[in-house]
């Protein structure tokens, strides 16, 4: 797990939220009047929110709004979860609501970039698995699952389920290195040496 001393992630453990239905687009994961905002802070309370917001006018519960889902650390989805516009919002908004990692058949690409940036792991699982996975989570809101990103496994409901991601991302997250920003901060001393040997950053201009 992260945490302000040691960025690298290697498990996530927790309860689960599920959502079914496939590509499901980062409109619906945060909508577009929250783009507006200055920063991130608040979009974890409007995740889902049009969703959300229809389901109670039908009188269904939400499962981002269901009280024993509070806490859960773990998002359960289908095939191509965050397709569709590139918002980075659509994964501050799920991280800032509490998801710390999504297993899913499949994502959106750039989704699932924006969501290696901020130290929330996307990780595919079989369709079949997905199913089964989401059917324990959807029976048992108290159940506890395991990401564990070095084996390649989510343990949940008694089953081990293989799951994956890229190399690369998994490089990042075990050596903490999945936070761009800080690593350039980490740096800061020899970006500024670089900078300072750049004739057009000094005023010297060629011929």
């Amino acid at each position: 797990m992260t945490s302000n001393l040691d960025a690298r992630i290697t498990a996530v453990t927790g309860s689960t939220v599920v959502i079914e239905g496939n590509d499901i687009d980062t409109d619906r994961i945060i909508p577009a009047r929250f783009l507006k905002h200055l920063t991130f802070d608040a979009l974890g309370d409007h995740v889902f929110e049009d969703d959300r917001k229809q389901d109670r006018a039908r009188g269904v519960t939400h499962p981002f709004d269901e009280e024993a889902r509070r806490g859960a650390s773990i998002l359960l989805t289908a095939k191509n979860f965050g397709c569709g516009s590139s918002r980075e919002h659509a994964a501050q908004a799920l991280y800032r609501w509490g998801v710390r990692a999504v297993v899913g058949e499949s994502f959106g690409e750039i989704f699932r970039g924006n969501c290696g940036t901020i130290g929330l792991p996307c990780l595919t699982i079989s369709a079949e698995d997905a199913k089964a996975a989401r059917a324990i989570g959807a029976a048992d809101p108290a159940a506890v699952g395991e990401v564990d990103l070095e084996k390649g496994v989510f343990v949940f409901g008694g089953r081990e389920f293989p799951v994956e991601i890229s190399q690369s991302l998994r490089d990042a997250f075990a050596a903490g290195t999945w936070d761009t920003l800080t690593e350039l901060l980490k740096s800061a001393d020899d970006v500024a040496g670089t900078a300072a040997r750049l004739p057009y950053l000094n005023g010297f201009h060629a011929g």
